[in-house]
């Protein structure tokens, strides 16, 4: 009788360890099942990136790989050209509060890197201002691009944002090859997300009617624009952002407050040739001579198809059109002025569009209407595929390189 029973104990009590090792097969075989097809499936994505990346770094000198390539999440700090550092704190436990602090404490100080490498700004040096949102990867390359730019070292480089990114101040920080300041439009959507010049939470929605508006008696029901619609704070940004940079580089930046020379106007997803400096001296010097009456240079262009080498050195004269003459727009602070004293034109004009508003002004305000010298060949290219107006599958700088 007890062996029988010692022989039941023990199929009993090898019962339950046959069924845990059954129990971790059968999840080790699913967990080998799910890890080939997820293998499978995603392989192909992952090859074709790795080849694109690769392709990228190719096409970069490896001097500039490390413009294209993110840094490590975990740095702590960060070090400058010039000496000074600045401890790194994720955006992402920022809280509004926090952003505006800084955002103030970067318009204040006006700090500006590599100041002590290149030589000052002279009157007739050229200030490139790029307006940037949040697109980090095609603000990669305009950087790289600019690296390789002939003349670049003399040249001050402005960043104005509307975004605040950690990752995009480390990698703008990280340029040593010329001067570099940044500024930050204080009214953006990221620090007043529930009020104007945000989204408030009693603006009318966009296709609401008007007289439905006026029953619901929401903000600026009185106010639709031309095609019946109400405001919409994303697209508003851009306009709002144009203007504020621009006056804060002419009128309130102590590097730039008195300076004379070319302004350049590019944004995060341009990309400049090597040349477009030596391009914009050469028109510089042809307008002073040829064509005193133009007062804004156009270095890019919207055509599909050119003859590069056959128009390489020519240049068109016409008055400026904003759908046409608005990518690598360069202008001083002469023309500047002109504008800025148009500027209930510009702000009341019912258009969101920065460039329909100064075309605006230009047929409306100006004394002396705007007109273009247009690179024939275009030294700045548009390679962004996906933002404000565009919206396309392949959102990768790579498509469009």
């Amino acid at each position: 009788m007890s062996s029988g029973t010692s022989q039941i104990w023990r199929r009993r009590s090898g019962t339950p360890l046959i069924r845990v090792c059954l129990i971790i097969f059968i999840l080790v075989f699913i967990w080998i099942q799910m890890t080939f097809l997820s293998f499978a499936v995603s392989s192909p994505q992952h090859s074709e990136l790795n080849d694109s990346n690769a392709t990228i770094l190719s096409m970069v000198p490896a001097v500039f790989h490390k413009f294209i390539l993110s840094r490590a999440k975990n740095l702590s700090t960060i070090t400058f050209a010039n000496g000074s550092f600045s401890k790194f704190i994720s955006t992402d436990v920022l809280n509004i509060s926090e952003i505006k602090r800084n955002i103030a404490q970067y318009n204040l100080q006006q700090i500006v890197y590599n100041e002590n490498i290149f030589e000052p700004l002279q009157n007739d040096s050229i200030v490139i201002l790029v307006q940037i949102h949040d697109r980090i990867t095609y603000l990669r390359h305009l950087i790289v691009s600019l690296a390789q730019a002939s003349g670049i070292s003399q040249t001050l480089l402005i960043f104005s944002h509307d975004y605040y990114e950690e990752e995009m101040n480390y990698l703008i920080r990280s340029i040593d090859f010329c001067k570099v300041i940044q500024i930050f439009y204080p009214y953006s959507i990221q620090t007043h997300p529930y009020e104007f010049p945000g989204n408030d939470p009693g603006d009318c929605p966009r296709n609401i009617k008007k007289d439905l508006a006026l029953r619901k008696k929401c903000n600026n029901a009185l106010y639709p624009d031309v095609y019946g619609h109400y405001r919409e704070a994303k697209f508003t940004q851009t306009k709002h952002h144009w203007w504020w940079k621009a006056n804060r580089v002419f009128s309130d930046l102590k590097i730039t407050r008195n300076h004379t020379g070319l302004v350049v106007l590019l944004e995060e997803d341009h990309y400049v040739a090597e040349d477009f400096i030596h391009l914009l001296r050469l028109m510089e010097r042809t307008y002073k001579e040829s064509c005193k009456h133009c007062n804004i240079f156009s270095l890019g262009n919207y055509l599909k198809t050119y003859n590069y080498y056959a128009d390489s050195k020519k240049v068109e004269i016409s008055p400026w059109i904003s759908n046409k003459h608005n990518m690598g727009m360069t202008l001083n602070r002469s023309t500047w002025m002109q504008i800025v004293n148009c500027a209930y034109h510009f702000c009341k004009y019912d258009d969101y569009n920065w460039d329909w508003s100064l075309q605006h002004v230009s047929q409306n305000c100006l004394k002396n209407k705007l007109h273009v010298m247009v690179a024939r060949a275009p030294r700045v290219f548009h390679i962004g595929e996906c933002g404000v107006h565009h919206k396309k599958k392949d959102c990768q700088a790579m498509a469009m390189l």
